[in-house]
């Protein structure tokens, strides 16, 4: 099977298109960050994607570095951008950025996005990306016996349009080629026949929009039933509000950054975000 994976050959400089055996996925291990969530699922998952588009730099046939750009129509996420702690300060995770920025302007994004640890920001700002926003990742929030709103109905098919319209006018993305495979297993909040938020549980760390507070906190709930972690935007208000009520261990500060257009996004209906491969 071919895969979507670029090559970049460090030693001579050059770049070329490669394919990659899928045994090879599994040697990116060796990239694994600790505080990270496994890699290789990740990747594998771009390999397959005909939206994602992974990329590698070697040395002396050694994967040193790792990353991946995912296309949602005009706009492009950049994701796992890894340098192996033994290559680092050799420009190799600037090279990365720059190489995946390339690749999203070949297919036709004029907004291009990240999210930035404290290592990786000022390699992104060299590259031209600036700060949009702060996301607020909130640790060991302590769980409760909440009674879930009789609101939150599974996912039918005949959610779909109120769905993708809801998610496009506050994500201010057309992402639904990313997202529709998770609908299966989503559950919908809605009044009557309006919907009015969705949390996706399969798709990365649990994505949650909502039009309102009601919606977000009561889908939060849901969410931190099966886990103790939250990521929102600092525009979210309400969200914080409720996390401060209930109780957390720590709160941890990490950057969304942008290259390109800026679009209307509503941060504060953000109730919790994908992954650092969709915010």
């Amino acid at each position: 099977m071919t895969l979507n994976l670029y090559y970049i050959c460090q030693d001579i400089y050059e770049m070329e298109t490669t394919e990659i055996d899928a045994n090879e996925i599994s040697s990116l291990s060796s990239l694994q960050p600790e505080d990270w969530a496994d890699i290789v699922p990740q990747f594998d998952f771009y390999t397959k994607s005909t939206f994602c588009f992974p990329i590698k730099v070697t040395m002396n046939n050694e994967i040193v570095g790792i990353g991946a750009t995912i296309v949602h129509n005009e706009v492009a996420w950049l994701a796992h951008i890894i340098v192996h702690p033994d290559y680092r300060h050799r420009g190799i995770g600037q090279q990365i950025t720059q190489t995946l920025v390339e690749i999203s302007k070949t297919k036709n994004s004029s907004t291009i996005y990240l999210i930035a640890t404290e290592y990786g920001e000022p390699v992104y700002k060299k590259v031209g990306f600036i700060i949009e926003t702060d996301y607020l990742i909130y640790k060991n929030v302590v769980k409760k016996d909440w009674k879930i709103s009789g609101n939150i109905q599974p996912y039918k098919e005949k959610n779909m349009k109120q769905l993708v319209a809801l998610d496009r006018d506050i994500s201010g993305e057309d992402r639904i080629i990313h997202l529709e495979e998770h609908f299966a297993n989503g559950m919908v909040y809605h009044t009557e026949d309006i919907v009015e938020g969705y949390f996706l549980p399969t798709l990365g760390e649990g994505l949650i929009i909502a039009s309102n507070e009601i919606a977000g906190v009561e889908l939060l709930k849901l969410h931190l039933k099966h886990n103790d972690r939250v990521v929102i935007p600092k525009e979210n208000n309400a969200a914080q509000k409720f996390l401060q009520e209930t109780g957390f261990g720590e709160v941890k500060v990490i950057k969304r950054m942008r290259l390109g257009i800026e679009r209307k996004v509503q941060f504060a209906n953000i109730y919790n975000r994908i992954g650092g491969n969709v915010g």
